[in-house]
């Protein structure tokens, strides 16, 4: 049988504004007032940080893509380097990180649509919408680019109209309920760390979260056109973005209201545009919120339905996902994962918020994770060509950037287990790995000793 391949219909923006967007969800729009109240201005620096390692991970990402343009994912890469027992574990769990983040963000579709029509049952929307996004998946896969470039664009227009805005109020010393804007306002309430070491170490949490996603280019890049010019660039380019959107936001509203005066019930970005006499503010911000939210959920159909196509190729899901419609999508991957995430509906419906919370909380550990095994699948890499050419797009100061990714997530997990919040997530997470290891060894290995 002929072996069928994925279209490379993906242009240069789709996949400069699906990395962007990726990482931008709705923490940055609804969020970021809790964030700044938890740590205070020192959650900047948290972000350079973040984003520097974030950098790192991506650099090594670009590296194993660009090895060979053939791999259509970065789990096919896992398979070669570190054998398929790694890739069953990787790929089974980026497919749950994602159906968990779905389900979150089905939920909160539900949520903001109610904004406006409140008597509405909040399964209602949350149907409509995953149908709406797993129609337009089946189609091609450039109407996917297409919807994710128009979403992230949204998110990109309402941070560079806060950031304008802020702009404008720091130049003018504008007035407000708090007092004059200015950039002193920043630091002049208990300096850069009034929280203390311990606040902004417990920042790392909600930073290196708001990234996750960031890592998507690694399975955009088996539809993308002309991969060795579009990667580069989007590799090099959408860290540094990110951390300057995130870095530009926090920094006019910590300019605008003093990290202690922030109303935290409220988005910050609200409240700003609300002070120069945009009355409809919050529709607006519910707008974006609400696109956010779509993105992430049309983010995941895309990310499961090619990561259960990618499993199926190594053998580890049915071969029928990997069966691909006259219009080069896998279908078959596409419905089961819709199904799978259908399930928020139903859990929504039935269980408390506070379970749905430890299953998300176990999703981002996760991350944690895949973003662990891309680096020891790149170091595994070089490795394997010692002494011969590498490709001209190199991770930088390998091997040491590699080790310094991982102790920046062996501190993160450390930080999870000292928050109260995510500890117990933390502690359940185990239990994931010890299922796919159990199942992996029924499968495969006891299969393959009883044979």
């Amino acid at each position: 049988m002929e072996q069928q391949e994925l279209s490379r219909s993906l242009k240069n923006r789709h996949v400069q504004l699906i990395s962007i967007g990726g990482a931008i969800g709705t923490g940055l729009f609804l969020g970021s007032g809790k964030s700044i109240q938890q740590t205070g201005p020192s959650i900047l620096l948290a972000y350079m940080i973040t984003g520097g390692i974030c950098f790192l991970i991506m650099r090594a990402l670009g590296e194993l893509l660009l090895s060979n343009t053939n791999n259509h994912s970065f789990l096919d890469f896992v398979a070669e380097y570190l054998g398929k027992k790694w890739a069953f574990l990787t790929g089974w769990t980026y497919w749950f990180c994602w159906i968990a983040i779905s389900m979150a963000d089905l939920t909160a579709m539900g949520m903001y649509v109610r904004y406006w029509f409140p008597n509405i049952p909040q399964w209602l929307p949350e149907i409509c919408a995953l149908i709406l996004l797993v129609a337009l998946n089946l189609i091609t896969v450039s109407l996917f680019g297409e919807l994710e470039f128009w979403f992230a664009l949204i998110k990109v227009v309402a941070i560079v109209a806060l950031i304008g805005v802020g702009a404008y109020m720091i130049l003018t010393n504008y007035p407000t309920s708090a007092g004059s804007v200015k950039l002193s306002n920043i630091w002049t309430h208990g300096g850069w760390f009034p929280k203390g070491i311990k606040g902004f170490l417990l920042s790392f949490q909600m930073v290196t979260f708001a990234f996750v996603g960031i890592e998507m280019v690694g399975l955009v890049a088996g539809e993308t056109k002309d991969p060795e010019k579009v990667l580069p660039e989007a590799i090099n380019n959408i860290p540094i973005r990110i951390i300057l959107f995130y870095l530009g936001s926090l920094l006019v509203i910590m300019a605008i209201y003093p990290w202690d005066s922030l109303d935290t019930s409220q988005s910050p970005f609200v409240e700003v545009f609300s002070e120069i006499g945009i009355t409809m503010a919050a529709t607006i911000i519910n707008v974006v919120v609400l696109s956010a939210a779509a993105s992430a959920c049309n983010s995941a159909i895309y990310s499961t339905g090619r990561m259960m196509r990618s499993l199926a190729q190594e053998g580890s899901a049915p071969k029928s996902f990997v069966k691909l419609t006259k219009h080069q999508v896998p279908a078959n991957a596409i419905f089961f994962s819709a199904m799978v995430i259908f399930m928020a509906v139903v859990l929504n419906y039935v269980m408390p918020s506070q379970v749905f919370t430890v299953i998300t909380s176990i999703a981002t550990t996760c991350f944690l994770f895949i973003w662990g095994i891309l680096t020891y699948t790149h170091m595994k890499y070089r490795r394997s060509i010692r002494g011969k050419q590498a490709h001209s797009f190199k991770m930088p100061f390998y091997p040491l950037s590699n080790y310094l990714i991982f102790a920046f997530l062996l501190f993160v997990a450390i930080v999870l287990l000292w928050s109260n919040e995510t500890r117990i997530a933390a502690l359940i997470t185990p239990a994931w790995f010890l299922l796919l290891r159990g199942i992996y060894y029924v499968k495969y290995e006891k299969r393959a000793s009883d044979d």
